[in-house]
């Protein structure tokens, strides 16, 4: 190859590269302009903030065996006991129950700002 055709290609790919680094710059700049846009109020979105909060739920109890132990116990109670006992037990344990409600402030707020029914 002569290093004419050489020279040129090399021009070619620089200017080509320039040309990418410009867009991508422009673009950012667009996004960066944007408002800060709330994600949507769809299923995909509640279930990926769900997944979130059941994650790590997950991840508090099996660093917490006696909450485990207690939320595990409540499995076959009648409902209508179920309620009473979690609140007799969080109310006896605030810590428990303050790091569980921020656990749960991701579905909180989906649910705030989507206009859907608050959960207990």
């Amino acid at each position: 190859m002569s290093s004419s055709r050489l020279t040129h290609r090399m021009a070619g790919a620089a200017i080509g590269a320039g040309v990418l680094a410009g867009l991508t710059l422009l673009s950012a700049g667009a996004a960066a302009a944007e408002p800060n846009v709330p994600p949507p109020c769809t299923a995909a979105e509640m279930a990926r903030v769900m997944s979130g909060v059941s994650f790590e739920t997950s991840n508090y109890l099996i660093s917490h065996p006696d909450v485990n132990d207690f939320f595990t116990s409540l499995r076959g109670q009648p409902k209508d006991q179920i309620g009473e006992k979690v609140h007799g037990y969080l109310d006896a344990n605030p810590a428990v129950r303050e790091e569980l409600d921020r656990i749960r402030q991701p579905s909180a707020e989906f649910r705030q700002r989507c206009g859907l029914p608050a959960t207990p």
